[in-house]
């Protein structure tokens, strides 16, 4: 069951911080780990913006996997997504929309902004569960497209070699993001859906969907 909106009457803005809000544009010093990243420039461009962080400092991590919360905190920050246009009855809690949520833990913001934001996020998500690449794909797409307005477009279908591996919900998304040159196949023409997505992945799959929708202007 997918998570939906409460939206009501009571303001919520003066009763939640959103960290998210602004990105950072501070002088950083560029990560040291990305000699042998495809992605390093596109990695380094987004951290000059704000846009991601390392595991500390000077390290980027690029090999590492995520889980669905840093996932989520990814795109929730690269699209400035927030609270301030949404009311609630009450304060609302991580849990309010996802169970296995911790409202303590440092995610719980990030997941009530995304559930708030219409995210395609399931009631019983883990956050600490490694996302898959299609899983990240067809989150991306969702916020992306639905930020910047975009229109539909007529898809001929690209060969996925491994597309028997897909999730039948997250096809279109896929198909899309392929179509707007968010995500490429392998030399094999293989998506490796189910792998989990690296760091590196996600964060080059964030900078094409921003450099797409600063060349698109969004319909008014």
């Amino acid at each position: 069951m997918n998570v939906r909106q409460n939206m009501i009457s009571l303001s919520f803005l003066a009763l939640l911080t959103v960290s998210f809000a602004q990105p950072s544009f501070a002088a950083t010093t560029p990560f040291t780990d990305l000699a042998h990243s495809g992605a390093k420039d596109k990695i380094l461009s987004l951290q000059q913006q704000g846009v991601i962080k390392g595991v500390d400092d000077s390290k980027f991590a690029p090999d590492e996997t995520i889980t669905a919360a840093q996932g989520i905190q990814l795109i929730v920050n690269a699209f400035d997504l927030s609270l301030a246009a949404i009311r609630f009855v009450k304060a609302p809690q991580a849990t309010d929309f996802f169970s296995k949520a911790d409202n303590d833990a440092w995610y719980a913001e990030s997941l009530i902004i995304a559930a708030a934001n219409g995210l395609e996020l399931p009631a019983d998500l883990d956050p600490n569960a490694e996302w898959t690449k299609e899983q990240f794909i067809h989150q991306l797409m969702r916020v992306m497209e639905t930020k910047g307005n975009l229109p539909m477009i007529k898809l001929v279908p690209v060969e996925i070699q491994d597309d028997h591996e897909l999730t039948v919900d997250y096809q279109g998304s896929i198909q899309r993001a392929l179509a707007r040159d968010i995500i490429e196949l392998d030399k094999e023409n293989k998506l490796h859906p189910q792998k989990a997505i690296t760091r590196e992945e996600a964060a080059e799959m964030i900078y094409n969907a921003l450099a797409y929708l600063k060349s698109h202007k969004p319909l008014n």
